[in-house]
């Protein structure tokens, strides 16, 4: 049921507009974003990620979810390149959510987003599929430079 989430965005955009040169045609097109899923139970952190990542202009938040189940049936509808995920999160929890979207959506890489910072957190996510673990409170530059890294090295072949 994704009753809570809160969706935004879309595809990116191709604009049609084309003009003439001659006997040649140009087409711009807008740069494909970086589409990324938000999972966290506290709704001011949902809110807050969405706000500072939509501030980047390669970077959109394709829904926010506010429990594990929720996570995963959207992360299958949506196909996001990056879900950043909470570790304790109602109807699965953080490990549970990460192996199933792994399982379900091999190609969207993973980033736990947590205030746990204790080394069974991280050795749970890290052993359910999650590249990057960043604590709450990181920067919020390395919050997007922690995405942007995962879909480089996704397209590099690295991860």
């Amino acid at each position: 049921m994704l009753s809570h989430a809160k969706l935004g965005g879309g595809p990116a955009t191709t604009t049609g507009a084309a003009e003439t040169a001659g006997t040649d045609w140009v087409m711009n097109r807008t740069p494909p974003r970086l589409r990324v899923l938000v999972a966290d139970d506290n709704p001011v952190i949902g809110d807050a990620l969405r706000a500072l990542l939509e501030t980047e202009p390669d970077i959109e938040v394709v829904a926010v979810a506010l429990e594990a189940g929720e996570a995963v049936a959207l992360a299958e509808l949506l196909v996001p390149e990056v879900a950043v995920l909470d570790v304790r999160i109602p109807g699965g929890g953080g490990a549970w959510m990460a192996r199933e979207i792994r399982r379900r959506v091999p190609q969207t890489r993973l980033l736990a987003f947590s205030a746990h910072s204790d080394t069974r957190s991280i050795a749970q996510m890290a052993s359910a599929g999650v590249s990057e673990y960043l604590v709450k409170g990181s920067p919020n530059t390395e919050i997007v430079a922690a995405i942007r890294r995962l879909c480089a090295n996704s397209a590099n072949g690295t991860e």
